[in-house]
């Protein structure tokens, strides 16, 4: 078994077994900890879980998308990405311009209302049609508000101009690798208030040592079955680009964690990903031809020899 597998595995069996009953913002109530760590060596594979299936399209595809500084959910939608679909549609059927039937509460109706869960996915479908095909509602329904993109590539300071957080920060690794600055904050108190989500992984840093970079990410808040597993993927790509980039071999990607917890409809999935068997963490494959991270596109990256356990379907709590 990988070390990155027995880390994650681990830490969902440290939370269920430490974690305290809490309520949360979306109603479905949880199993929590606060303060955790886990720790994955990039050089022994890329940490895409086995113990069920993770699609490689959708971590990249969202990566590349926070990269853009883009907050609009149609370039996802244009790669058959949907996993921020919920909270742009929150928004829609929340407004004065929704005349459809009440959809709140979708996670909590849907298990016990089949109906109810048919006519979600029917308007899920049309909203997302809308957004592909029209561009007015698509600017006013698919933008998610100032959210990690806006924050890497656009922060908005005080005096009216913008920082390229991330830009500035690949930069600083080529001229001063030992520097200790090598930091991106999603978190803008500021802007909090008109993200449709604020920032779950909030700040990470970067660290240069013997050729080798590796990634820090504190993560605030994280829904261990669902998001830790494309968070993990995620910024060990994002480490493995700027590596690329800057010349330099991946070191560690180090994840860490303030509310770390288990929804109370997960507790199924949770118990047939524990009984399976991990298996060899696969490759990323990255085309050399490319040299600025933000050239990239989803064809650049590719994962290979990667043989995982089923997909576990489990619901997202909104």
């Amino acid at each position: 078994m990988s070390t990155s597998e027995q880390a994650y595995l681990g830490m969902l069996r440290h939370v269920l077994e430490n974690g305290v009953r809490k309520d949360d913002r979306t109603g479905t109530g949880t199993i929590s900890t606060f303060g955790y760590q886990m720790r994955f060596p990039l050089n022994e594979g890329f940490p895409l879980l086995t113990t069920k299936r993770v699609s490689f399209n959708l971590v990249a595809s969202e990566l590349l998308w926070f990269m853009r500084g883009d907050t609009n959910i149609r370039y996802l939608l244009q790669h058959k990405n949907n996993i921020w679909n919920e909270w742009a549609f929150k928004r829609y059927i929340e407004s004065a311009d929704y005349k459809g039937p009440d959809m709140s509460n979708f996670g909590l109706r849907s298990q016990s209302d089949p109906t109810f869960e048919a006519e979600y996915r029917r308007q899920m479908e049309q909203f997302k049609e809308r957004i592909l095909t029209d561009d007015d509602f698509a600017a006013r329904y698919g933008e998610l508000g100032d959210v990690y993109g806006k924050q890497w590539r656009a922060w908005k300071t005080t005096q009216g101009d913008t920082i390229d957080q991330l830009k500035d920060v690949i930069t600083t690794i080529k001229a001063n690798p030992d520097s200790r600055r090598l930091i991106v904050s999603a978190w803008n108190p500021e802007d909090v208030p008109t993200m449709a989500l604020p920032p779950c992984h909030t700040l990470f840093q970067f660290y240069v040592s013997e050729g080798k970079l590796s990634c820090q990410l504190y993560q605030r808040s994280a829904d261990i079955f669902l998001g830790v597993p494309f968070n993990m993927a995620s910024y060990a790509l994002l480490t493995h680009l700027i590596a690329h980039e800057c010349g330099l071999a991946v070191g560690d990607f180090v994840h860490t964690f303030g509310d770390a917890h288990i929804y109370s409809n997960h507790m199924e999935q949770i118990e047939i990903q524990l009984s399976r068997t991990p298996r060899a963490l696969p490759t990323l494959q990255v085309n050399p031809d490319k040299q600025s991270v933000f050239d990239f596109d989803l064809a650049d990256l590719a994962i290979e020899h990667y043989d995982p356990h089923p997909t576990i379907k489990a619901p997202v709590a909104v």
